[in-house]
């Protein structure tokens, strides 16, 4: 049997999960359900027997993330491909159907964005194994969730009939696309019964949907096949070339081919689907009982409210909440009523008018190496706690402004400052001076731990001069 392709889309930003959820750490890489994120459960749930190893589209500063998260699932990408930015979901699908016939145009591949929760295992299955032999006969196959309410945030599949739901699902024609609605619209078509949720999950060989692109997004065609033809390998990961990249048109596959082309087809998916499109999703999927609760979080006489902390040692207490989304962030704090979840998107757009950083960058800022936070900042001082992975290493550095102390309070650091190397165990500290070349190493096999006190007149993450770096960062 053929196996499938996953083809996992990672590279959105997720604005209605803010403040959780930020252009420099999206919501598909956060652990919003449980201790995998979604990026993970969405990898793990396409992989076994019937799947090949995925493909993964991303952005150039989650390339680490991708690779840390997908070994720590215990799975190994087939290839990472980097985006130099962002163009909607039509250029991802394509540099991944390019990649996958270079080696077999017959490839089966099944586009699937990473931050969906489809917790009906054998359900989907089902569906994948109904959309197969159509999508390998030379359809564009595309799946439809069966709605249970009459939802304004999605677009939707028209069918030619209603789907029998009491049998397993087969490939039906799709009569067309249909654009968010309206509420009166949506109740309309959930009570007529033949139209479906857009999950955005798509599969076909990777011939025919190359064929699609030529027939019906030319342009896009060309720009990505000459990115991908002067593609940069990078320490495994492609690099497609930003020159050709930056003149594909900026659309999604729907607008693209889907939508224009004559050789579609939609199987029904009847089991539970999310997108966790905006906290309201977040509730549904979490809630006990009417309240949902995450992290250090008391909920007293509260209905229909979320309420969830994501800072250690922070608690969030609700009292007499109704219909309330709270979110506390070390940052940062969300409340906003539950109906009013789509506009979280919009709270986004008015910090980046005032320039607050809190708008697009996380309080953790993760590295190839483990991640860091900031626990207190004044004028010309800053202190840090970083976290550096087991066997990871850090740039060969000097800094122009500042100097740092650093105190491991977990683990064994092997530190090298100018011409000397020290281990620095737990409880004890060195001093690296203003200018001095440094490298800090964890060689243990647990993750370190250690305060970093900054002094100096300029503190800033850009006052790095690397030397040498394992991670070929600039």
């Amino acid at each position: 049997m053929t196996q499938i392709t996953p083809v996992l889309l990672c590279g959105g930003a997720g604005t209605r999960l803010w403040p959780l959820s930020r252009k420099s750490y999206p919501k598909q890489f956060a652990p919003l359900l449980g201790a995998d994120s979604l990026f993970q459960a969405s990898a793990r749930r396409l992989s076994g027997d019937d799947f090949a190893d995925p493909i993964v589209v991303s952005a150039d500063p989650f390339r680490f993330i991708v690779t840390e998260q997908l070994a720590a699932a215990g799975i190994t990408p087939k290839a990472v491909l980097i985006e130099p930015e962002g163009r909607d979901t039509g250029p991802a699908v394509l540099a991944a159907a390019f990649h996958m016939a270079t080696r077999d145009p017959d490839a089966l591949m099944l586009v699937a964005p990473s931050d969906h929760v489809i917790p009906d295992a054998d359900l989907f299955a089902t569906a994948l194994a109904a959309a197969r032999p159509a999508a390998l006969a030379g359809q564009m196959v595309t799946f439809g969730v069966c709605p249970d309410r009459p939802e304004t945030g999605y677009g939707y599949l028209e069918l030619a009939q209603k789907p029998d739901l009491d049998t397993d699902p087969t490939a039906m024609p799709l009569r067309g696309f249909v654009e968010k609605p309206d509420q009166d619209r949506a109740i309309a078509m959930l009570a007529e019964g033949r139209f479906l949720w857009n999950a955005g999950l798509f599969m076909f060989t990777a011939q025919t949907v190359l064929d699609a692109f030529a027939s019906y997004a030319a342009p896009m065609w060309d720009a990505v096949g000459a990115a991908m033809t002067t593609a940069a390998r990078d320490l495994g990961f492609v690099r497609l070339d930003p020159g050709p990249w930056a003149q594909a048109p900026r659309l999604s596959i729907d607008y693209a081919v889907m939508e224009k082309a004559d050789n579609l087809a939609v199987v029904p998916y009847a089991g539970r689907w999310s997108d966790l499109g905006d906290w309201a999703a977040v509730w549904r999927e979490t809630q006990v009982d009417g309240v949902a609760q995450s992290g250090a979080a008391t909920a007293i006489g509260c209905r229909d409210t979320l309420l969830r902390s994501e800072n250690d040692g922070q608690a969030i207490v609700g009292i007499g909440l109704s219909d309330i989304v709270a979110v506390a962030m070390p940052d940062a704090v969300l409340v906003a009523h539950k109906d009013r979840a789509q506009d979280v998107k919009d709270a986004v757009a008015a910090l980046k008018d005032q320039q607050a950083p809190q708008a697009e960058s996380f309080p953790r800022d993760h590295r190839p190496w483990g991640w860091f936070d900031s626990l207190a900042a004044g004028p010309r001082f800053q202190v840090k706690r970083i976290v550096v992975n087991p066997g990871a290493i850090l740039s060969l550095q000097s800094h122009h402004h500042r100097a740092e102390h650093w105190i491991v309070v977990a683990g064994t650091a092997r530190v090298t400052v100018d011409d000397t190397v020290t281990l620095v165990s737990e409880n004890q500290s060195i001093y690296v001076p203003l200018g001095s070349r440094h490298r800090l190493e964890n060689p243990g096999k647990l993750p370190m731990v250690l305060i970093e006190v900054q002094t100096g007149s300029y503190l800033g993450e850009d006052d790095i001069t690397r030397y040498e770096d394992i991670y070929a960062r600039d």
